[in-house]
């Protein structure tokens, strides 16, 4: 079942592919922008990848972590990471237990048993605030940029680490 605005986000503790240990749990007091994306290395995912790359500046003025998963391996998590130059966290998602927890494993890229490409906006206190599924690798990042603005418009931001 596909997470909605105004539920608690699931929650997790994973191992990013370049050996961080990202936990939502300690991301409270920050926004967290979780985009789900279907294939490390793909053109349509390195192009998405790179847009939130471009914009993280803008991300972290507002006191957004950006995070990206896929069900790829940490291998190829990494070498995407290098090829697409990400100095964000990329969760490798083997099992599919955080795909499935947030309910993005379906359409085609279920069919594939891949992710769907979705981006979950997460606000300070842990719940959904925002939900964009979409096909389109161009419209994710301006999308959530466009709604954590709105949502943010004189609010103070909140300073965390992953």
């Amino acid at each position: 079942m596909s997470v909605t605005p105004g539920q608690a986000a699931p929650d997790f503790t994973r191992r990013s592919d370049d050996g961080r240990t990202v936990s939502l749990g300690a991301l409270r007091g920050r926004w967290v922008v979780l985009y789900f994306y279907p294939r490390a290395g793909s053109a349509g995912c390195s192009i998405e990848a790179q847009r939130f790359e471009a914009a993280l500046p803008e991300f972290e003025r507002l006191g957004a972590q950006v995070i990206g998963v896929s069900t790829d391996t940490e291998a190829r998590q990494a070498a995407f990471r290098d090829s697409c130059r990400l100095s964000y966290p990329l969760i490798p998602d083997g099992d599919r237990s955080l795909c499935r927890a947030y309910g993005v494993m379906g359409t085609l890229g279920g069919l594939l048993n891949m992710a769907s490409r979705v981006t979950v906006l997460i606000d300070p206190d842990g719940l959904v605030a925002w939900v964009h599924r979409s096909g389109n690798p161009l419209t994710h990042v301006s999308g959530t940029l466009a709604e954590l603005e709105r949502r943010t418009q004189g609010a103070p931001t909140a300073q965390a680490g992953v």
